[in-house]
């Protein structure tokens, strides 16, 4: 057998402006891989996940432009670690390439097939590639890892090197198993190839069905960067009603599009969504430096805290018939679509934890269960910055006010009505709760909870 080296797909599906499939090709004949992972997929409660769809999409993209250029890509389903022992014994394999994962999984699986891998002679590489700066890019003067955004966000911008943003390109020298193999420059591959075979399963992807899947009604455009939204974005964001999004975030998460290229094109445009990026980049440092955020409140103290979790509300909440406009709305919208307006994100988490007083992890639950564009970094940080249990420089008694938050940023009922359409008739449902009196019952949930932590 000729000797390969293979690239291990999995939050990268794209071949261009691929820091670790660069690097592959600077080392021989590469032969893609992506390995649908049993221990992720036996999670998903919903056996038509939209997300499972998108990847199946753009793998089958993913493969079209990889034969474009000559090479082949496999597909397994399992466990890693199991398929990676069926591997070694079917090709002779060189090196392994991957982009590193910041997930605690990820972490124990990469280094479960790295010692695997070790063991056989074979060089196991996993280098940054889904966020610009990451781990330990940026830290205080004393070495440790920030906690509070602001800072954070002024020390990477002042440690950002031009050639943190450039572009990774090589020179293909793609397996020629499956397919002749030949050598091509290659900057940007063409990613909007084979959209038919994404219905059919045709080529190397596997069916939907072969992984016990079934095919999502909900679909996802190929990724495409839009300026004019971005150029208006400071301007824009806040308003669920309009289209003032830019809708990269399903495309970050799954890396069909470069972090780095839109990074690029979009400073130019909006000072605006380059913070927005950061964030990203900040929670997926916190994940990294901080782990127990996962299970756990990012500030111990507020452990203490005793929730009331009243299920009855919560399948309110969940349902969007929690008589609150603005949070119905938004429900209603993660339910159908996938989605949920940032905006709505805030308003929704807040609701629950402050009005409805439901510990902030059964709301991370059902967003990791729902969203198109769920990542465990953003997800986390989102609902713990919303709970006042994360790392925010706001104490707890920031509370929204749902009414306020419709009056301000959905004023003519636009998105309320779109996706609530018996609002103006006496069908919709009566609140469940009154805010003024939850909100008093927040500040003293917090407060004993907080007191009892130091007793």
């Amino acid at each position: 057998m000729t000797p390969i080296t293979i690239h291990w797909f999995r939050r990268d599906l794209r071949i261009h402006d691929n820091t670790a499939l660069s690097l592959a090709h600077s080392e021989g004949n590469v032969l893609g891989l992506f390995i649908f992972d049993r221990n992720i997929l036996d999670e998903l409660e919903d056996r038509n996940d939209a997300r499972v769809t998108f990847i199946h999409d753009a793998l089958t993209r993913l493969e079209h432009d990889i034969r474009t250029e000559g090479g082949s890509l496999l597909v397994r389903f399992g466990d890693p670690l199991e398929v990676w022992k069926q591997l070694v014994d079917e090709f002779d394999i060189k090196a392994v390439f991957t982009n590193e994962d910041y997930e605690p999984y990820a972490g124990r699986r990469d280094a479960s097939v790295g010692s695997f891998l070790q063991l056989k002679g074979i060089v196991f590489t996993a280098v940054k590639d889904h966020v610009i700066l990451a781990k330990d890019d940026v830290l205080k003067d004393d070495g440790t890892p920030y906690t509070v955004y602001t800072p954070y966000s002024k020390k990477w911008k002042s440690v950002l090197k031009e050639s943190d943003l450039n572009e990774r390109k090589y020179v293909a020298k793609w397996s020629a198993d499956g397919f002749g193999g030949r050598e091509r420059e290659c900057g940007r591959g063409r990613g909007s190839g084979g959209e038919s075979e994404s219905e059919s399963g045709s080529g190397s992807v596997l069916l939907l069905e072969e992984i016990g899947f079934r095919r999502s009604s909900i679909r996802v455009n190929v990724p495409s960067i839009p300026e004019q939204i971005i150029r208006h974005y400071h301007e824009t964001r806040d308003y669920p009603g309009v289209n003032g999004v830019s809708h990269m975030s399903v495309h970050l998460r799954f890396g069909t599009i470069s972090i780095r290229e839109l990074f690029r094109k979009s400073r130019n445009w909006s000072e605006k969504y380059i913070n927005e990026l950061i964030w990203r980049e900040f929670y997926q440092m916190i994940l990294w430096h901080f782990p127990h955020v996962v299970t756990r409140s990012f500030k111990p103290a507020y452990d203490a805290v005793q929730w009331q979790n009243n299920e009855q509300w919560y399948e309110a909440w969940c349902a969007g018939q929690t008589g609150f406009p603005i949070v119905d709305a938004g429900m209603r919208e993660l339910n159908a679509t996938g989605y949920m307006h940032n905006r709505t994100r805030m308003i929704t988490a807040s609701f629950l934890c402050k009005d409805l007083l439901i510990d902030w992890r059964w709301g991370e639950a059902y967003f990791a269960r729902k969203l198109l564009d769920f990542d465990l970094a953003s997800n986390n940080g989102g609902w713990q910055w919303a709970a006042g249990t994360g790392c925010d420089a706001a104490p707890y008694f920031r509370i929204f006010n749902p009414h306020e938050q419709a009056r301000k940023f959905d004023p003519d009922g636009v998105y309320i009505r779109k996706w609530i359409p018996e609002f103006d008739s006496l069908s919709y449902a009566q609140p469940i709760v009154d805010h003024k009196v939850q909100r008093e019952k927040a500040l003293d949930m917090y407060k004993v909870g907080l007191e009892n932590e130091k007793m």
